[in-house]
Protein backbone atom coordinates (compact mmCIF):
# COMPACT_ATOMS: atom_id res chain seq x y z
CA UNK A 1 0.00 0.00 0.00
CA UNK A 2 2.82 2.29 -0.60
CA UNK A 3 3.12 4.45 -3.64
CA UNK A 4 5.18 7.61 -4.75
CA UNK A 5 1.92 9.29 -4.73
CA UNK A 6 1.20 11.91 -2.51
CA UNK A 7 -2.65 10.93 -2.50
CA UNK A 8 -3.56 10.47 0.74
CA UNK A 9 -4.37 7.07 1.81
CA UNK A 10 -8.31 7.52 2.82
CA UNK A 11 -10.68 4.97 4.09
CA UNK A 12 -11.79 5.13 0.36
CA UNK A 13 -8.83 4.92 -1.46
CA UNK A 14 -7.51 2.09 0.82
CA UNK A 15 -10.75 -0.03 0.22
CA UNK A 16 -10.44 0.73 -3.68
CA UNK A 17 -6.89 -0.66 -3.73
CA UNK A 18 -7.62 -3.61 -1.40
CA UNK A 19 -10.77 -4.97 -3.47
CA UNK A 20 -8.36 -4.35 -6.23
CA UNK A 21 -5.93 -6.75 -4.70
CA UNK A 22 -8.66 -9.38 -3.20
CA UNK A 23 -10.01 -9.58 -6.79
CA UNK A 24 -6.70 -10.53 -8.41
CA UNK A 25 -6.78 -13.00 -5.61
CA UNK A 26 -9.46 -14.99 -6.29
CA UNK A 27 -11.86 -13.79 -4.09
CA UNK A 28 -16.06 -13.89 -4.45
CA UNK A 29 -16.63 -11.09 -2.70
CA UNK A 30 -13.46 -8.41 -2.30
CA UNK A 31 -15.21 -5.37 -1.32
CA UNK A 32 -17.30 -7.14 1.46
CA UNK A 33 -14.04 -8.52 2.66
CA UNK A 34 -11.84 -5.29 2.08
CA UNK A 35 -14.52 -3.70 4.24
CA UNK A 36 -15.08 -6.26 7.16
CA UNK A 37 -11.13 -5.75 7.75
CA UNK A 38 -10.92 -2.10 7.91
CA UNK A 39 -13.74 -1.26 9.88
CA UNK A 40 -11.64 -4.56 12.23
CA UNK A 41 -9.03 -2.21 12.34
CA UNK A 42 -10.38 0.70 12.85
CA UNK A 43 -12.54 -0.99 15.83
CA UNK A 44 -16.20 0.34 14.03
CA UNK A 45 -18.86 -0.80 12.54
CA UNK A 46 -18.49 -1.68 8.73
CA UNK A 47 -21.78 1.05 8.25
CA UNK A 48 -19.48 3.58 9.93
CA UNK A 49 -16.81 3.35 6.63
CA UNK A 50 -19.48 4.69 4.58
CA UNK A 51 -19.35 8.51 6.47
CA UNK A 52 -15.63 8.07 6.90
CA UNK A 53 -14.54 7.33 3.22
CA UNK A 54 -12.60 10.89 3.30
CA UNK A 55 -10.63 10.44 6.57
CA UNK A 56 -7.30 9.11 6.82
CA UNK A 57 -6.99 6.59 8.94
CA UNK A 58 -4.07 6.55 11.66
CA UNK A 59 -0.04 4.65 11.05
CA UNK A 60 -1.29 1.95 13.70
CA UNK A 61 -4.62 1.44 11.83
CA UNK A 62 -3.43 1.24 8.55
CA UNK A 63 -0.36 -1.24 10.41
CA UNK A 64 -2.87 -3.51 11.54
CA UNK A 65 -5.15 -3.18 8.31
CA UNK A 66 -1.75 -4.25 6.30
CA UNK A 67 -1.53 -6.95 8.34
CA UNK A 68 -5.06 -8.27 7.67
CA UNK A 69 -4.76 -7.75 4.11
CA UNK A 70 -1.59 -9.96 3.74
CA UNK A 71 -3.06 -12.57 5.77
CA UNK A 72 -6.04 -12.53 3.70
CA UNK A 73 -3.99 -12.36 0.73
CA UNK A 74 -2.45 -15.86 1.43
CA UNK A 75 -5.81 -17.31 1.93
CA UNK A 76 -6.60 -16.85 5.19
CA UNK A 77 -10.55 -17.14 5.86
CA UNK A 78 -11.94 -13.03 6.86
CA UNK A 79 -13.84 -15.00 9.73
CA UNK A 80 -10.95 -16.25 11.28
CA UNK A 81 -9.15 -12.85 10.75
CA UNK A 82 -11.82 -10.93 12.89
CA UNK A 83 -12.77 -13.59 14.92
CA UNK A 84 -16.04 -14.04 14.08
CA UNK A 85 -19.13 -14.78 11.55
CA UNK A 86 -22.41 -12.99 11.37
CA UNK A 87 -24.94 -16.75 10.94
CA UNK A 88 -28.72 -16.30 10.70
CA UNK A 89 -28.11 -12.44 12.37
CA UNK A 90 -26.26 -13.74 15.52
CA UNK A 91 -22.52 -12.86 15.55
CA UNK A 92 -20.21 -16.31 15.97
CA UNK A 93 -17.13 -16.70 17.19
CA UNK A 94 -14.85 -18.63 15.07
CA UNK A 95 -11.45 -20.08 15.08
CA UNK A 96 -9.17 -22.08 13.47
CA UNK A 97 -10.78 -25.20 15.58
CA UNK A 98 -14.23 -24.86 14.09
CA UNK A 99 -15.87 -24.73 10.65
CA UNK A 100 -17.12 -21.13 9.14
CA UNK A 101 -20.34 -20.66 9.07
CA UNK A 102 -22.26 -21.03 6.02
CA UNK A 103 -25.37 -19.26 4.50
CA UNK A 104 -26.25 -22.37 3.06
CA UNK A 105 -26.47 -23.61 6.50
CA UNK A 106 -29.07 -20.91 7.38
CA UNK A 107 -31.19 -23.50 5.62
CA UNK A 108 -30.74 -26.55 8.06
CA UNK A 109 -31.96 -23.98 10.55
CA UNK A 110 -35.21 -22.97 9.12
CA UNK A 111 -36.06 -26.44 7.94
CA UNK A 112 -35.93 -27.61 11.43
CA UNK A 113 -37.71 -24.80 13.36
CA UNK A 114 -40.14 -25.35 10.59
CA UNK A 115 -40.26 -29.12 11.69
CA UNK A 116 -40.22 -28.20 15.64
CA UNK A 117 -42.97 -25.74 15.08
CA UNK A 118 -45.36 -28.34 13.36
CA UNK A 119 -44.43 -31.41 16.14
CA UNK A 120 -44.70 -28.82 19.01
CA UNK A 121 -48.62 -28.26 18.04
CA UNK A 122 -48.80 -32.25 19.06
CA UNK A 123 -46.44 -31.99 22.41
CA UNK A 124 -48.36 -30.45 25.25
CA UNK A 125 -46.83 -31.81 28.04
CA UNK A 126 -42.97 -31.15 27.89
CA UNK A 127 -40.53 -28.80 26.19
CA UNK A 128 -38.78 -29.61 22.45
CA UNK A 129 -35.85 -31.28 22.66
CA UNK A 130 -33.52 -30.92 19.48
CA UNK A 131 -30.39 -32.93 18.82
CA UNK A 132 -27.55 -30.91 17.10
CA UNK A 133 -24.86 -33.18 15.75
CA UNK A 134 -20.98 -31.86 15.37
CA UNK A 135 -21.82 -28.40 16.88
CA UNK A 136 -18.58 -26.87 15.65
CA UNK A 137 -19.18 -23.14 16.52
CA UNK A 138 -22.21 -23.74 18.22
CA UNK A 139 -23.94 -21.61 15.05
CA UNK A 140 -26.88 -24.24 14.44
CA UNK A 141 -27.94 -25.05 17.89
CA UNK A 142 -27.94 -21.43 19.33
CA UNK A 143 -29.71 -19.69 16.16
CA UNK A 144 -32.29 -22.98 16.91
CA UNK A 145 -32.21 -21.98 20.84
CA UNK A 146 -32.96 -18.66 19.96
CA UNK A 147 -35.72 -18.98 17.77
CA UNK A 148 -37.75 -21.81 19.48
CA UNK A 149 -37.77 -19.38 22.88
CA UNK A 150 -38.60 -23.44 25.22
CA UNK A 151 -37.30 -26.13 23.55
CA UNK A 152 -34.45 -27.82 24.91
CA UNK A 153 -31.05 -27.95 23.00
CA UNK A 154 -28.01 -31.02 23.11
CA UNK A 155 -25.29 -30.10 20.94
CA UNK A 156 -22.52 -32.69 20.59
CA UNK A 157 -19.05 -32.49 18.98
CA UNK A 158 -16.02 -34.71 19.24
CA UNK A 159 -13.76 -32.11 19.37
CA UNK A 160 -13.09 -30.79 23.01
CA UNK A 161 -11.04 -27.54 21.01
CA UNK A 162 -14.50 -26.84 19.12
CA UNK A 163 -16.72 -27.41 21.96
CA UNK A 164 -14.89 -24.61 24.03
CA UNK A 165 -15.92 -22.26 21.02
CA UNK A 166 -19.09 -23.76 21.32
CA UNK A 167 -19.47 -23.00 24.85
CA UNK A 168 -18.03 -19.51 24.52
CA UNK A 169 -20.69 -18.63 21.73
CA UNK A 170 -23.52 -19.91 23.92
CA UNK A 171 -22.14 -18.07 26.72
CA UNK A 172 -22.41 -14.87 24.87
CA UNK A 173 -26.02 -15.28 23.53
CA UNK A 174 -26.95 -16.25 27.61
CA UNK A 175 -27.79 -20.29 26.56
CA UNK A 176 -26.44 -22.26 29.20
CA UNK A 177 -29.81 -23.01 30.83
CA UNK A 178 -31.14 -24.25 27.37
CA UNK A 179 -28.37 -25.66 25.14
CA UNK A 180 -26.39 -28.66 26.84
CA UNK A 181 -22.78 -29.41 25.39
CA UNK A 182 -21.12 -32.45 25.14
CA UNK A 183 -18.38 -34.52 23.73
CA UNK A 184 -19.20 -37.24 21.48
CA UNK A 185 -19.02 -39.00 18.55
CA UNK A 186 -22.41 -38.59 17.11
CA UNK A 187 -24.46 -40.43 19.56
CA UNK A 188 -22.07 -42.84 21.48
CA UNK A 189 -22.27 -40.33 24.44
CA UNK A 190 -25.43 -40.51 24.47
CA UNK A 191 -27.85 -42.93 26.34
CA UNK A 192 -29.36 -45.25 25.56
CA UNK A 193 -32.88 -43.68 25.70
CA UNK A 194 -32.00 -40.24 25.36
CA UNK A 195 -35.14 -38.83 22.69
CA UNK A 196 -35.20 -35.62 20.45
CA UNK A 197 -38.43 -34.19 18.52
CA UNK A 198 -35.63 -33.24 15.83
CA UNK A 199 -32.13 -34.47 15.14
CA UNK A 200 -29.91 -31.74 12.72
CA UNK A 201 -26.84 -31.82 11.71
CA UNK A 202 -24.21 -30.45 9.20
CA UNK A 203 -21.78 -33.38 9.48
CA UNK A 204 -18.40 -34.15 7.48
CA UNK A 205 -19.57 -34.73 4.17
CA UNK A 206 -16.74 -33.88 1.31
CA UNK A 207 -14.94 -36.99 -0.34
CA UNK A 208 -10.89 -37.57 -0.99
CA UNK A 209 -11.54 -36.41 -4.36
CA UNK A 210 -13.72 -33.25 -3.81
CA UNK A 211 -11.26 -32.58 -0.57
CA UNK A 212 -7.89 -32.17 -2.82
CA UNK A 213 -10.35 -29.87 -5.23
CA UNK A 214 -11.39 -27.67 -2.24
CA UNK A 215 -9.49 -23.79 -2.44
CA UNK A 216 -6.80 -22.96 0.05
CA UNK A 217 -8.87 -20.84 2.21
CA UNK A 218 -10.81 -23.84 3.12
CA UNK A 219 -8.23 -26.43 2.97
CA UNK A 220 -5.33 -24.71 4.89
CA UNK A 221 -7.54 -22.87 7.19
CA UNK A 222 -10.86 -25.18 8.35
CA UNK A 223 -10.54 -28.17 10.57
CA UNK A 224 -10.32 -31.50 8.18
CA UNK A 225 -12.21 -33.46 10.74
CA UNK A 226 -15.25 -31.58 10.19
CA UNK A 227 -14.87 -31.51 6.38
CA UNK A 228 -14.01 -34.52 5.23
CA UNK A 229 -15.97 -37.50 5.46
CA UNK A 230 -14.26 -40.31 4.03
CA UNK A 231 -13.58 -41.65 0.27
CA UNK A 232 -16.76 -41.11 -0.86
CA UNK A 233 -18.02 -38.08 1.48
CA UNK A 234 -21.38 -40.16 2.69
CA UNK A 235 -19.75 -42.18 5.53
CA UNK A 236 -20.76 -40.13 8.30
CA UNK A 237 -24.06 -39.21 7.13
CA UNK A 238 -24.66 -43.04 6.89
CA UNK A 239 -23.86 -43.58 10.12
CA UNK A 240 -26.24 -40.52 11.28
CA UNK A 241 -28.97 -42.68 9.12
CA UNK A 242 -28.61 -45.55 10.28
CA UNK A 243 -28.48 -44.45 14.47
CA UNK A 244 -31.36 -41.76 14.24
CA UNK A 245 -34.25 -43.71 14.41
CA UNK A 246 -33.52 -44.81 18.16
CA UNK A 247 -33.07 -41.44 19.17
CA UNK A 248 -36.23 -40.21 17.84
CA UNK A 249 -39.85 -39.39 19.80
CA UNK A 250 -42.49 -40.59 17.27
CA UNK A 251 -43.27 -37.94 14.43
CA UNK A 252 -39.87 -37.10 15.26
CA UNK A 253 -37.55 -35.49 12.08
CA UNK A 254 -34.52 -35.17 11.13
CA UNK A 255 -32.67 -32.82 9.23
CA UNK A 256 -29.16 -33.16 7.20
CA UNK A 257 -26.91 -30.77 5.26
CA UNK A 258 -25.06 -32.44 2.54
CA UNK A 259 -23.21 -32.09 -0.56
CA UNK A 260 -24.83 -31.86 -3.73
CA UNK A 261 -22.28 -34.34 -5.37
CA UNK A 262 -23.72 -36.88 -2.71
CA UNK A 263 -27.45 -36.07 -2.93
CA UNK A 264 -28.49 -38.67 -4.65
CA UNK A 265 -26.27 -41.31 -3.01
CA UNK A 266 -27.88 -39.97 0.75
CA UNK A 267 -31.45 -39.94 -0.85
CA UNK A 268 -30.97 -43.73 -2.15
CA UNK A 269 -29.52 -44.46 1.47
CA UNK A 270 -32.65 -43.19 3.21
CA UNK A 271 -34.95 -45.21 0.73
CA UNK A 272 -33.43 -48.13 0.75
CA UNK A 273 -32.72 -48.47 4.49
CA UNK A 274 -36.69 -48.78 4.90
CA UNK A 275 -36.45 -46.29 8.53
CA UNK A 276 -37.47 -43.10 6.59
CA UNK A 277 -40.08 -41.60 4.97
CA UNK A 278 -41.76 -38.12 3.65
CA UNK A 279 -38.22 -37.99 2.07
CA UNK A 280 -37.43 -34.18 1.70
CA UNK A 281 -34.87 -32.37 -0.35
CA UNK A 282 -34.36 -29.05 -0.36
CA UNK A 283 -32.16 -26.65 -2.68
CA UNK A 284 -29.98 -23.51 -1.67
CA UNK A 285 -30.11 -20.16 -3.02
CA UNK A 286 -27.94 -21.31 -5.92
CA UNK A 287 -30.51 -24.07 -6.67
CA UNK A 288 -28.22 -26.85 -5.82
CA UNK A 289 -29.83 -29.96 -3.61
CA UNK A 290 -28.70 -28.83 0.17
CA UNK A 291 -31.11 -30.02 2.69
CA UNK A 292 -32.25 -33.85 3.31
CA UNK A 293 -35.26 -33.78 5.97
CA UNK A 294 -36.84 -36.83 6.47
CA UNK A 295 -39.59 -38.69 8.91
CA UNK A 296 -39.47 -41.14 10.58
CA UNK A 297 -41.18 -44.53 9.44
CA UNK A 298 -43.41 -45.96 12.02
Amino acid sequence: MTTPSTEPWTVLRLLQWTSDFFKSRGSESPRLDAEILLAHARDCERIELYTAFAEVPSDEQRIAFRELVRRRGEGAPVAQLVGFREFYSIPIRVDENVLVPRPETEHLVVEAIDQAKRIAATVADRPLRILDIGTGSGAIAIAIAKNLKDAEVVAVDVSLAALDIARWNVEKQKLSDRITLMQSDLFEALQADAKFDVICSNPPYISQSEYDSLPDTVRNHEPRGALLAGQDGTEIISRILADAPAHLFPGGRLVLEYSPMIADSCKAMAEGSGKWNDIKRIRDLAGHQRILSLGQTA
